[in-house]
């Protein structure tokens, strides 16, 4: 939880620099709606791959070397002139930041058994929550510091080097490394399973492949948000906007949703993770519907866009418990590496589609809530055939 607490400080602040780039770069949104799939797409395609080393090499390095090259990628972001120099260290980034999430999951399998998973989950999201949190008020404050948006890719990062070398001396793979007895063996998976009969126990699950479709959907949604909000809130007087603390009220929401939903399938819904997926995103859409009739000014902007948050982010601990609980602990980083991979593939489409929907319909950034919306009603659909 710790190391994860700083881990966003690498790759969501980007929504934040929008405006500086593209006043002093003369870069359009769609360009950099591309940019920042570019870094989703590297992240999908990291997670399929890191999740599966984390099974077999350790999560404690993987997350770790991941937060020092993240560090590192993102100081060379701050240096770009042009759009390859920001696209290129960009997408690197997103391979690097996929080092952290499947990796610290496959960890948190080792030490936990089923029936905490909702709850650890939970807490792992939480934590992702308020990196996000923590993202957000940085970028914010630079803003307020009157900084330029290279800033922006240089302050907040310092913390995720420090969480990273905190969590290597720190951490450990397994109960056992410590004296601890280890957690009975699952019936699912054997930890010498070879990398391949990992993926294909995954790809061949259909109420995983659901599943994993249907957190694309709502990764679409979250990415939709985190990304575009900013924007919306920051307006066209960027470096003045008495609203660019509203956005703030975004990432608090998704804090506190994880950390609800988790507990909520362990305990109200007794395992059954789906129920709790399409509850949230159903009323994740009515949320984003709401924020799209709302006036930037309006003083509900505060608590509608912390109910999109809640809901919109609070289903992903219940889908990160789903790894485990449909493929087995042995197979749990692995499974969280490619229900990722679907999750970012899914988001990175979202985020030129956003950018050119927006720049079409002469900036109206409010547009952004009917695509997280639909998003929303779609992976609540799908989630109805993962039934546990």
């Amino acid at each position: 939880m710790f190391c994860y607490l700083f881990y966003y400080t690498g790759r969501q602040t980007f929504g934040f620099a929008i405006p500086g780039i593209e006043e002093e770069l003369g870069l359009s949104k769609t360009s950099l709606g591309w940019a920042s799939a570019t870094l989703l797409w590297c992240y999908a395609l990291g997670q399929a791959v890191n999740g599966n080393l984390g099974d077999a090499f350790g999560g404690r390095r993987m997350m770790s070397l991941g937060a020092v090259l993240s560090f590192g990628l993102n100081w060379v972001v701050s240096f770009a002139t042009r759009l390859p120099g920001l696209v290129i260290p960009w997408g690197l980034n997103g391979f690097a930041q996929s080092m952290g999430w499947a990796p610290g999951s496959r960890v948190l399998s080792n030490w936990f058994p089923s029936t905490e998973r909702g709850r650890v989950y939970g807490l792992y999201t939480f934590a992702a929550g308020s990196s996000s949190v923590l993202a957000f008020a940085m970028s914010t404050l630079i803003l307020d510091l009157e900084l330029n948006w290279r800033w922006i890719f240089r302050l907040p990062v310092l913390l995720l080097l420090f969480a990273g070398i905190v969590y290597y001396v720190v951490a450990r793979d397994r109960p056992e490394e410590l004296g601890f007895p280890a957690l009975e063996p699952e019936v699912e998976g054997s930890p010498v399973e070879r990398s391949r009969d990992r993926y294909l126990a995954a790809l061949t699950n259909g109420r995983f492949v659901t599943a994993s479709v249907a957190i694309g959907f709502q990764n679409l949604a979250r990415y939709g948000l985190l990304i575009w909000v900013p924007v919306h809130f920051l307006g066209s007087d960027w470096r003045s906007s008495d609203a660019k603390w509203v956005a703030v009220a975004l990432p608090v929401g998704m804090a506190l949703g994880a950390l609800s939903s988790g507990y909520l399938s362990d305990r109200l819904f007794r395992g059954n993770r789906s129920k709790v997926i399409q509850l949230f995103l159903g009323l994740a859409a009515l949320s984003s519907f709401a924020m799209y009739g709302l006036p930037r000014e309006s003083a509900y902007g505060v608590p509608l866009l912390f109910l999109c948050g809640f809901f919109a982010y609070g289903p992903q601990a219940a889908f990160w418990a789903l790894c485990p609980d449909l493929l087995g602990r042995a197979r749990a980083g692995t499974g969280t590496g490619v229900m990722n991979a679907f999750a970012y593939l899914f988001a990175g489409f979202g985020e030129p589609l956003i950018g050119w929907t927006i720049e079409s319909n002469g900036d109206q950034t409010e547009l952004v809530f009917l695509i997280v919306g639909g998003a929303c009603i779609l992976g609540a659909l799908v989630s109805l055939g993962i039934r546990r």
